[in-house]
């Protein structure tokens, strides 16, 4: 009944939804209950070392058989920042003493790009599919991955990006509009102005590449879904509307804040990471941002204010953590991940038929 197969004919789902990966705030039961519900469930592994990729990999293994997308990060390791970082670590130490908290050796303990050592963990369990933010790995891995079974995905924040993922290898494209939580996926530019929305990107992406399309972002309900096909789509991503589900992993901060948040807007902004980021604005996002500062280089950000969110969260504030929401968080309504699937794909089908997409 869908106006265009092409995602769940590649991916060997019954429904065109792709659960956001949101690393840390989702979980492998999550992502098990969207893929049985028909969808394709994500498993975020960005920031696991090895021995937790192979754990996660085994657990969701052992819970389904059916396709699975294990996501990754492939930025570049950063060189030697010290200055920069020095910088940095200087506009926080205000937070540092307030907060009692020690200023951390930002050289150590970072979150790891994809390489060979991870793609031999999944050679082993040959997931379904492989996702990327901020690029690709290097041609080699990619060949390994393909070779293993996987399909592979990346976002694009811009038509070139899109056109320079069709030219090296992905099998379709996530388009990410400007309203998508959590981390922007560019990698041909470091310009936030040059990202636009999701009504203006998923459209043009579609009319430039041949691969299937993606929509990502400002999407929590049946009416985004059927707009999404409408534009050229022929599948979605989600990621905000999954933290409400009972099998999120935010806590209870995080929830309260996305609760409260309703129409009150995020902002985009790096002084979470070093990377831009749609998240709801809080005290450091105000005080130091959200762009006018110039953070440490990603990921070396996430280890510069891990500190002050750990001691912020105990004290029972989030002044410093990162909460990772999207435009469509008024749209959003407590749930399980399994139920939100299927209420999804029913409402957008309805929206489809009344728009004379699909038939009755």
């Amino acid at each position: 009944m869908w106006p265009d197969r092409r995602v769940m004919d590649l991916f060997g789902i019954a429904l065109p939804i792709v659960q956001a990966p949101m690393a840390g705030f989702s979980s492998t039961e999550m992502a098990v209950a969207v893929s049985t519900a028909g969808g394709l469930g994500s498993l975020g592994c960005a920031a696991m070392d090895t021995v937790a990729l192979r754990d996660t990999l085994s657990a969701a293994s052992q819970a389904t058989a059916l396709p699975l997308n294990v996501n990754f990060f492939c930025h570049d390791a950063p060189p030697p920042q010290r200055e920069n970082d020095a910088r940095w670590l200087e506009a926080l130490s205000p937070y540092y003493q307030e907060m009692h908290v020690p200023p951390p050796d930002l050289s150590t303990g970072l979150i790891e790009p994809f390489d060979g050592e991870r793609c031999e963990i999944l050679e082993e369990f040959g997931p379904a599919v492989v996702s990327f933010h901020f690029g690709l790995p290097a041609a080699d891995l990619r060949r390994r991955l393909k070779t293993a079974g996987a399909k592979i995905l990346s976002t694009a924040t811009t038509v070139d990006e899109a056109v320079w993922l069709e030219d090296n290898g992905c099998d379709a494209v996530i388009a990410q509009g400007f309203e998508a939580g959590g981390h922007r996926g560019m990698f041909l530019t470091e310009d936030p102005h040059t990202q636009i929305g999701t009504m203006a990107l998923v459209p043009q992406v579609a009319d430039a590449i041949g691969l299937p399309v993606i929509a990502a972002g400002g999407i929590a309900d049946g009416r985004g879904i059927a707009a999404a096909f409408a534009l050229g789509a022929s599948g979605v991503q989600i990621g905000t509307a999954y933290l409400f589900t009972q099998e999120a992993t935010v806590g209870n901060i995080y929830a309260n804040a996305l609760r409260a948040a309703k129409n009150q807007p995020s902002a985009l902004t790096h002084v979470f990471s070093g990377r831009p980021a749609r998240c709801l604005a809080n005290r450091v996002c105000r005080e130091l941002g959200p762009m006018a500062a110039k953070p440490a280089i990603f990921p070396r950000g996430i280890k510069a204010i891990a500190g002050l969110k750990a001691a912020s969260e105990v004290a029972g504030d989030g002044d410093f953590s990162a909460h990772y929401c999207g435009q469509s968080v008024a749209l959003a309504r407590a749930t399980t991940a399994a139920k939100l699937t299927s209420d999804l794909s029913r409402d957008a089908l309805g929206h489809l038929q009344r728009l004379g997409r699909v038939g009755a």
